[in-house]
Order: C-alpha cells, then structure tokens, then sequence
C-alpha cells in the first residue's frame, strides 16, 4: 500500500507550531498524533488526524515522553501486553513499537492503565530489552 505523506507532514508542521503542552503523567493514556510512519511501524488513523491511543511509560519532562502504542488487536506475543482501561473492552500495548515522543503529539487524555497492569507492563517491557 502506498502512503501519501503531504497530509501527515502538514499535521506536522501545524504541531510542531504549538506554544503550549499538555500536563501528562506516566500511567496515563492519550490520543496522540503518531504520524504517517514507515513499513511495520505503527500510523495514527488518517481518516482521524494521524491518532492512535497510547499509554505513556515515562515522562523525562514537560516536553519529552516514552509511549506505547495500543491496538485492539489481541496476540499471543510476547510483543504485546493485554489490559482493559475501557470496560468491556481489551487493548493491547505494542510493546515492540515503544518510543520517546515531544509532547506536542498528546491530543486528550482518555484514560490511564492500573498500577498493577503498568507494573506487569514495564516488567515484560524490561524483558524484551537485553
């Protein structure tokens, strides 16, 4: 499938223009402007601004995070972590897709994970990485 990149990199532009930055905690779970991105690399929705939910690992400072992204799609992966923040419904943190991001990509605040889940979280996260 080709990609048609004019449309993300005006979003781009438009973001990166921003004065002001949201107030964000680790644990809390976002919509966010992930962009158009490359190959296997996990895109925001086109049709909705370039936005996917994601979960933020940690926050460095008010402008700088880490994030995984979330999908609703459920795998026996080690590359993903199942956890419900919505009831009745399952998201999957994509653990391989995990990624430092400016704040200026946060768009709302839709939720947060559990602490016990955000624990079970980092620790399978922690075991991907050698």
């Amino acid at each position: 499938m080709d990609k048609d990149y004019s449309e993300w990199n005006k979003k781009k532009k438009e973001l990166n223009s921003l004065k002001t930055r949201p107030d964000f905690h680790s644990r809390d779970i976002w919509l966010c402007h992930l962009g158009l991105n490359i190959g296997d690399e996990q895109d925001g929705l086109a049709n909705d601004d370039f936005i996917r939910p994601v979960v933020i690992v940690r926050k460095f400072n008010s402008n700088l995070c880490s994030v995984i992204p979330l999908t609703r799609t459920v795998k026996d992966s080690p590359y993903y972590f199942q956890f419900s923040f919505i009831e009745n419904e399952i998201s999957s943190a994509i653990l391989s897709q995990h990624r430092p991001i400016d704040s200026k990509r946060l768009r709302k605040k839709i939720g947060f994970i559990s602490k016990g889940n955000f624990r079970q979280l980092t620790e399978k996260l922690k075991a991907l990485i050698p």
